[in-house]
């Protein structure tokens, strides 16, 4: 076995007995935790040193990215004034693997004197029935969560590995499943990731679709002849047939060239009702562009008609609309 291969072993067993935890001996204590944070009305402020710390700060943005309004605390700075960063209504989240940090524990009396519920993330509770206390964190806090593992995965059993892999992975499941408990949808995660990659994913369609005159609109009385000319000087490959505001049908490329192919000019002596496809693929403008992506994909279509409410044309989207978003 390589030592890469045996480093992941490692920290995967440790992950194990982790699950089996909350599974069975710390399932109470991670319910009484969910509860703590879901009847938080401030933040979750996490804290840690270290490489716990580096952990912390990974899980304060994940809780807010999330729907669970979170920040990190350094420690250290927090004694020299960032410990202003706690009020009254939040709640604290410290993550120490020995349960023994000096900076930790000189935060408890401001953190008791505010009334703030402390759940602690430490790994000292693996033997429970050894002779030794409790850490003094663990034997503070309001609810403490049991990260303990049999070994570090580093060679000289030193290293944070396994350790803060375990730490890592039980802060990710309060997260998720706070996510769960509050509904939190697609939608809100949409909202809170605008920006980067992730932002353009998650795109709505009214954000990519063409509005107003750049939409080609014609009667169901218009004669073909003008049809072809708003296709071809709108250029997104279709033409709506409307009454009013309401979609009636489209003609696409498509649907002319198989007119062509049957009828020959004898279709420029027809009306866009008598030429147009009814009940067309359509989209809601709220929808995300990966849902538009996927009906394209499924129907093997270019374009998607946006519709509101009694089949309101709202606009249009097009397959070249999506390149922006890094979906292509």
């Amino acid at each position: 076995m390589t030592t890469g291969e045996n480093v992941v072993r490692i920290e995967a067993e440790a992950l194990r007995g982790l699950a089996d935890r909350l599974a069975g001996s710390m399932a109470r204590d991670f319910a009484r935790a969910l509860e703590l944070i879901l009847s938080c009305a401030g933040r979750v402020v996490v804290t840690g040193m270290g490489k716990s710390g580096l952990i912390g700060r990974k899980l304060a943005a994940t809780f807010a990215s999330t729907g669970t309004p979170a920040l990190y605390l350094h420690p250290a700075e927090a004694l020299h004034g960032d410990l202003g960063m706690v009020m009254r209504g939040d709640l604290v989240l410290a993550l120490s693997a020995s349960g023994e940090t000096a900076e930790i524990l000189e935060l408890l009396p401001t953190i008791k004197r505010l009334g703030v519920p402390l759940i602690t993330l430490t790994g000292d509770c693996l033997h429970p029935t050894n002779g030794r206390p409790r850490s003094s964190l663990a034997q503070a806090a309001d609810v403490s969560l049991d990260c303990s593992i049999q070994k570090e995965a580093c060679l000289l059993g030193l290293a944070p590995t396994a350790s803060t892999t375990t730490m890592l992975a039980l802060g990710d499941a309060l997260a998720v499943e706070l996510s769960e408990r509050r509904g939190f949808r697609a939608e809100d995660f949409a909202n809170l990731h605008p920006g980067g990659k992730l932002g353009k994913r998650l795109a709505r369609v009214s954000q990519l679709m063409h509005t107003g005159d750049a939409v080609p609109r014609v009667t169901s009385s218009m004669p073909m002849s003008h049809v072809i000319y708003e296709m071809s000087r709108k250029g997104l490959g279709l033409a709506t047939v409307t009454e009013g505001d309401t979609l009636l049908g489209i003609i696409s490329d498509g649907d002319l060239r198989r007119l062509l192919e049957h009828r020959g000019k004898d279709v420029l002596d027809l009306t866009a009702g008598q030429c147009m496809t009814v009940n067309p693929h359509t989209i809601g403008s709220e929808a995300f562009a990966a849902q538009a992506l996927d009906v394209m994909e499924q129907k093997k279509i270019t374009s998607l008609i946006v519709v509101g409410e009694g089949a309101q044309l709202q606009g249009v989207l097009h397959l070249h609309d999506l390149w922006g978003t890094q979906l292509l």
